[in-house]
């Protein structure tokens, strides 16, 4: 049974195919079915990933929104143009390299039934290297508004490959902006100033990728410069007070600059995960 949903997936040259295969697959294996999938692609991509793609436009039983760009801008950008493609109210965000669990859909609408004033769904993730029968680690993030509104002051309060949210909300907030590494936790804060209610589902919804590349991301000058201006603009809209502001930027700071390899890896999976 197919329900108004739009899935927005973005995917660019350094995805695996079998990932991307994956990735589509879990989607179309869920218990409720989307009415459409909003595919970018951000730029080009080799052939054998093209070839997956190609095959999914040709024989996929769900409407395909294809939006191939010519040049690669930053998943801010494509995540914005898919969100203004999507033609439903309610849109699911998923990684091409990620796994949602077959109840994911019919989980959020469950819950976005009985609860019609919230904006932004998500829920928690297992994080796996290999196989999703042996994860690595599990990220957890509060539930309820209240505790979301909170968390967002110090952290980003949502697993972004498992929300699914309402397009009209996002479009009122501005949508995704081009802001590398933060797009999503960027969106939420602006939303939290429009007046947006959140929530997590307290179940597992998506198995994430990891790998060794994965924590190395999280970390050097370019990131950190990303996340300080991010607080400065939590302090600019007045999430937090000045002294918030100079503990996070030093909390930062130690995140990504300081801490290297395994010690950065141990406090991501030891801290920073529960």
């Amino acid at each position: 049974m197919k329900q108004n949903i739009s899935v927005l997936m973005s995917v660019y040259k350094n995805e695996k195919p079998e990932y991307f295969r994956a990735a589509v697959n879990s989607v179309l294996n869920q218990t409720v079915l989307p009415e459409e999938i909003v595919l970018v692609r951000d730029g080009e991509v080799p052939d054998a990933l093209q070839a997956e793609i190609d095959k999914l436009l040709s024989e996929c039983s769900i409407r395909i929104k294809y939006l191939p760009l010519p040049e690669n801008g930053g998943l801010g950008k494509a995540l914005n143009l898919g969100v203004r493609a999507a033609s439903n109210e309610l849109i699911a965000r998923m990684d091409t390299d990620d796994i949602s669990v077959p109840q994911r859909f019919e989980k959020q609408l469950e819950e976005f039934n009985l609860k019609p004033n919230v904006d932004v769904m998500g829920g928690q993730v297992l994080e796996f290297e290999g196989d999703t029968s042996m994860p690595t680690g599990k990220r957890t993030v509060p539930t309820s508004n209240e505790e979301i509104a909170l968390f967002l002051k110090k952290r980003n309060a949502f697993n972004h490959p498992t929300v699914m949210f309402k397009k009209s909300s996002v479009i009122n907030a501005g949508n995704y902006s081009d802001r590398h590494y933060v797009e999503d936790y960027d969106l939420w804060l602006r939303m939290l100033k429009n007046g947006s209610r959140f929530e997590n589902l307290p179940e597992t919804l998506v198995y994430m990728r990891v790998n060794g590349d994965t924590y190395s991301r999280r970390g050097g000058v370019e990131y950190f410069r990303s996340l300080k201006k991010l607080e400065k603009d939590k302090l600019i809209m007045s999430v937090i007070s000045l002294p918030q502001y100079l503990g996070n930027v030093i909390v930062r700071y130690v995140q990504c600059v300081l801490l290297r390899g395994r010690m950065r890896k141990l406090i991501y999976r030891r801290i920073l995960r529960k």
